[in-house]
């Protein structure tokens, strides 16, 4: 599995919440077309370590309780880490978001123009 490094430099451009939690993340050059506008898409439990250093153990469908996701909006990624299907997305203000493999469901995927997608399914950890 490639690490996504095309994230870096991406911004947060959009955040959606219902049985999925997804962000838009998108690198966009002031008078050009995007040079990545991927969307992740997270199915199960993930972690956010939010600016101040809280970790908030969050779960998509879970209504208010995904608020702190909101924080992301504006910011940029600043580093991605890809092991063994666990993804961590480090950003500008210091969050970090991170998913990992879940035993029985697909836990995350990214999909997009300028990446090239992955599929993170049960139990994957390749």
């Amino acid at each position: 599995m490639k690490i996504p490094e095309e994230l870096v430099g991406c911004a947060v451009r959009r955040t959606a919440f219902d049985f999925q939690v997804r962000l838009e993340l998108v690198d966009e050059p002031e008078d050009d077309e995007p040079r990545v506008d991927a969307e992740l898409v997270v199915e199960t439990s993930f972690r956010l370590r939010d600016a101040e250093g809280r970790c908030h153990d969050l779960r998509p469908a879970t209504g208010a309780a995904l608020a702190p996701v909101l924080d992301l909006f504006g910011h940029t990624v600043t580093a991605v880490r890809l092991r063994s299907g666990s993804l961590a997305l480090t950003f500008d203000n210091g969050a970090e978001l991170s998913v990992w493999p879940d035993p029985a469901y697909e836990s995350w995927w990214l999909t997009g123009h300028g990446i090239e997608p992955i599929l993170v399914g049960p139990g994957e950890s390749n």
